[in-house]
């Protein structure tokens, strides 16, 4: 299951495509979905986040803590709202747009993609991109 909180005034749209959208990401990279928690939460809480379980002391859009087993992704990925608004103004992108694209981050770093290195983080914009083309919203 898939499922969604907001710690702040953020809420959601198109809720059902989304989850549906997620699920289609986890299959197309062969596993399989299992109990993922988004939290959306704003800099000071995800700061907060940050310097307890990763002594950075630094704002950051996302922390996702892995709970997979095998090809089973789960675990829970909080997303600072004020920081991808911010992200989205600075690369002149929809807000909507950022927010998939870091959402689709946690989940590509549950299905082992990394973004240490400069080869990884290219891999992982490449793969969010094509993730990002799967998204379509039924009119």
């Amino acid at each position: 299951m898939i499922d969604f909180f907001s710690e702040n005034n953020f809420e959601l749209q198109n809720v059902k495509e989304v989850r549906a959208w997620l699920r289609s990401v986890i299959d197309s990279e062969g596993r399989t979905a299992g109990e993922i928690g988004y939290i959306f939460c704003d800099d000071e809480y995800l700061l907060k986040l940050n310097q307890e379980f990763l002594q950075h002391d630094t704002l950051t859009d996302i922390i996702s803590f892995d709970d997979c087993i095998g090809n089973l992704v789960q675990g829970e990925i909080y997303i600072s709202t004020e920081r991808v608004g911010e992200n989205a103004a600075d690369f002149n992108v929809p807000f909507e747009t950022e927010l998939r694209r870091v959402m689709i981050h946690g989940i590509l770093h549950f299905c082992g993609y990394k973004d240490k290195s400069e080869k990884e983080a290219a891999e992982m914009r490449r793969k969010e991109d094509e993730k990002l083309k799967m998204f379509h919203v039924e009119q």
